[in-house]
């Protein structure tokens, strides 16, 4: 039996893959001190995308990310963990310029949601929860900026 292969799910990732710089900020205030990047780059298998976050903003743990797809019928995750011990699977959306995570689940629903810019060198978006399970807020915006 022939199998799905991810060959065009997996292209679509592609637009992440580089050096980034981080800026966060609450919803309504300044950008957070401090430096933060991100590497997002393909696993030696080809199969999916790595991405090693690390900042030295207080309060904001270190993470390393997995993203990839399931071929049979072009679904995205993401696996995610962080230095405090977090451990989350997040099901993810990559097209038409935006970039999508989202859970359900303790301690809260969240959602990312973001644009990716034409060029590919920068994408912004917020970080959302929903402490009460129901009512959507903005935690914090998050802009990546491609670095060289």
């Amino acid at each position: 039996m022939e199998q799905p292969t991810a060959k065009e799910p997996l292209k679509r990732l592609g637009v992440l893959v580089g050096e980034w710089t981080l800026e966060a900020k609450p919803p309504d205030g300044p950008p957070w001190p401090g430096e933060a990047r991100a590497t997002i780059e393909w696993h030696d298998s080809g199969a999916h995308l790595v991405q090693r976050s690390t900042t030295d903003v207080l309060g904001v743990p270190d993470s390393v990310s997995i993203m990839g797809c399931d071929a049979a019928n072009g679904t995205y995750f993401q696996l995610y963990s962080d230095e405090r011990g977090v451990c989350r699977v997040y099901e993810m959306s990559i097209g038409g310029g935006e970039w999508r995570l989202w859970r359900e689940g303790a301690p809260f629903p969240q959602r990312f949601i973001a644009t990716i810019s034409d060029d590919g060198e920068t994408i912004s978006g917020r970080w959302e929860k929903a402490p009460d399970g129901r009512t959507w807020e903005t935690d914090f915006h998050v802009t990546y900026r491609k670095v060289g």
